[in-house]
């Protein structure tokens, strides 16, 4: 299936050589991003055990880690269109490690939310740098391809970060798999530091946009821009709620235990989270040869196709929960590089760091800051199951908005902002 995404070609204006090098080494960097987040998701009934915690302060948690994300972020993206980009990612990778580290000396909930905070500051410069560092060593249609493999790090990094949140804390508490993620952050972020070239900005754009439309304030009227990042909120609503608490959800309802529910999510997460990106980044990859609406469109069915089968995953037999949740996150996946490419085709070079750190800001105020906790606060009020229901709201409104900011989607050939 990978072979079929096919190498991406040789970017305009830099070497093949050190666009691969960054490529490799920021997917990897990618992956341990998504197994730190994603192993509290895998831990946190231990963690409401030990601090005697409701649904809500749990969801609390994910919530502060987003907060401080969206704090940093608007300075995180003035710096990156003026700084060098490598550093800046060298020492937000170090950041987030060493928090990890300190959850040695976490033995309260205020400062399991100051490290939560913390870590969240550390990995926002990554999600800022990582994709305008690649959009410069590679030209707009090859985007969607390079951007789809970076993403393949999500489902898999997702998986393993509730895996090693299961496996290890059964075996040596719920701290330990926070330690271990440390040390590979760690080797990537020098390797990164000496192995990666910084790329000119804007070295691959085949042509500059008009200059009032290089302004920060042009991006608010850039309705390409707007539409993707909006319905990329709603659609990280759903992903980072039912991230946090579906192995929960599978411990309460259906009696799992903690390994075997963070196991189940974790092998379908891997499972369909590769498929969905691969197959998505395919689809869109022809369907934009003749139609350069097909990032948004195919990111609009990839939400709205997701819909039943979270429903069935939540409300359906046990039998068909597993399979169900399946077929969602599939659907869900299908749109993940489609949607990321269309975001930072639909700007200029010379703004890129700053929309990338406007499109974090609006994908945790609106996505998975406030998700984790409202479904916490809808569980306590009635159950989870309906508390989880308020995502698939979030997917519809996703869709319809897709389907329309693809009437503004900009032409593969001219860099918009």
């Amino acid at each position: 299936m990978l072979n079929a995404m096919k190498a991406p070609a040789k970017p305009n204006k830099v070497g093949l050589a050190g666009a691969t090098v960054a490529l490799v080494l920021l997917t990897a960097l990618n992956f341990v991003n998504y197994i730190d987040r994603y192993i509290l998701p895998g831990v946190q009934e231990m963690v409401k055990h030990e601090f005697s915690l409701t649904d809500q302060a749990v969801g609390a948690l994910t919530t502060w880690f987003f907060i401080a994300y969206i704090v940093a972020a608007p300075a995180t993206g003035w710096l990156g269109d003026r700084m060098s980009r490598k550093l800046l990612i060298f020492a937000g990778a170090l950041l987030w490690s060493g928090v990890n580290l300190f959850t040695a000396f976490v033995h309260s909930y205020d400062a399991l939310l100051v490290r939560h905070a913390a870590l969240g500051i550390g990995e926002a410069s990554f999600g800022i740098f990582a994709p305008a560092v690649l959009a410069d060593f590679y030209p707009a249609e090859q985007r969607n391809r390079v951007l789809t493999i970076f993403n393949l790090a999500v489902p898999v990094g997702a998986a393993i970060g509730y895996a090693a949140g299961g496996g290890l804390a059964a075996a040596h508490g719920w701290r330990a798999p926070f330690f271990v993620s440390a040390i590979p952050g760690i080797i990537f972020a020098f390797a990164v530091l000496f192995f990666m070239k910084e790329p000119k900005r804007g070295a691959s754009d085949k042509s500059e946009s008009k200059p009032e439309k290089q302004m920060v304030l042009g991006l608010v009227k850039n309705h390409a821009y707007t539409t993707s990042v909006i319905a990329f909120a709603m659609v990280t609503f759903m992903i980072g709620g039912v991230a946090a608490w579906i192995p929960t959800f599978f411990q309460r309802f259906h009696g799992m235990s903690l390994q075997k529910a963070d196991f189940s999510v974790g092998a379908i997460t891997v499972v369909a989270g590769i498929a969905g990106t691969v197959l998505g980044g395919i689809w869109a990859q022809k369907w934009i040869k003749t139609n350069h609406r097909a990032l948004y469109l195919v990111s609009a069915w990839s939400a709205l196709s997701s819909i039943p089968f979270a429903l069935l995953c939540f409300f359906g037999p046990g039998k068909l929960s597993l399979p169900s949740l399946a077929l969602a996150e599939f659907c869900i996946f299908l749109g993940t590089g489609p949607l990321n490419a269309a975001v930072v085709n639909a700007v200029s070079s010379r703004v890129r760091a700053t929309a990338l750190a406007g499109e974090l800001f609006l994908l945790h105020v609106l996505g998975d800051a406030p998700s984790p906790r409202l479904i916490g606060a809808v569980s306590d009020a009635t159950n989870l199951r309906l508390g989880l229901a308020v995502t698939v709201v979030a997917l519809a409104i996703a869709g319809a908005l897709l389907f329309y900011g693809a009437r503004f989607a900009p032409k593969v050939e001219s860099q918009l902002a």
